[in-house]
């Protein structure tokens, strides 16, 4: 049976051929049907009831495109769609539209489609905002191929930088009758989780799991066996979803 994880889904052709074809790119900014997806800081605009991702139009956007703030993430329902940063800096806008929300919070109530554009959108605009400079030589680092990577501007590097993605495991641990969770100090009281954590150098994800349960609880797990994936823009995760089963 297919999974259906929160955040995931091919609903948007990413169309890989348009991110370096400039000429088209600057079309498709000022084309009637393109679409624009603003994220304010880390948040989404979001409105409506049911509650729906604000995709706004050129127009509505044009107080904020600078002319290197605009990401091509690719075609949204047969319409080229931009995501586009907002500094949080200020007031959010859009007021009369809707509100800025932390998407981790929206991503269940979003229609799915639109879950995965804001996933998308946000991951990028993050890593952008994190990836100024160039890890090899420390200039400045450019967006390129639409905002789809950066590219160092000293001509003697020219290093190409792509978007970070960091894998983690998440597992459900059971004895057949019940389940391992756990919680952090933080957390609100009666808020629990599955166990999860990052994949280490060196480390396969099935060496991964058993290490992360054993680390936090102190249980050994055998029977590893791999569930679905899922993107976790917060701020750049792949979480790889497993069961096993408690062996102590």
């Amino acid at each position: 049976m297919e999974n259906h994880n929160v955040f995931a889904g091919a609903f948007v052709d990413r169309s890989g051929e348009m991110r370096k074809d400039a000429q088209w790119l600057s079309e498709a900014l000022t084309h009637a049907e393109t679409r624009f997806v603003p994220v304010w800081g880390d948040h989404c605009l979001v409105g409506g009831d049911p509650l729906q991702l604000k995709l706004l139009r050129r127009h509505q956007m044009e107080n904020f495109l600078d002319g290197h703030n605009q990401i091509f993430l690719g075609l949204f329902r047969g319409k080229p769609a931009f995501a586009v940063a907002i500094a949080a800096d200020g007031p959010p806008p859009y007021a009369e539209l809707g509100e800025f929300q932390d998407l981790r919070y929206l991503g269940s109530v979003l229609p799915a489609d639109e879950a995965n554009l804001a996933a998308h959108a946000r991951g990028l605009v993050l890593w952008h905002t994190s990836q100024q400079f160039c890890g090899s030589c420390g200039s400045s680092a450019r967006p390129d191929a639409g905002g789809n990577s950066r590219r160092c501007v000293n001509s003697a590097c020219g290093r190409e930088i792509f978007p970070r993605v960091d894998p983690a495991i998440i597992v459900l641990v059971s004895d057949g009758e019940r389940c391992l969770l756990g919680r952090q100090i933080g957390w609100p009281e009666g808020r629990y989780s599955t166990i999860a954590g990052f994949v280490e150098p060196g480390e396969s994800l099935e060496d991964a799991v058993r290490r992360e349960v054993f680390e936090e609880t102190n249980i050994r797990v055998t029977a590893v066996r791999y569930h679905s994936s899922q993107p976790w823009p917060f701020p750049s995760s792949l979480m790889l979803g497993f069961v096993a089963e408690a062996d102590t």
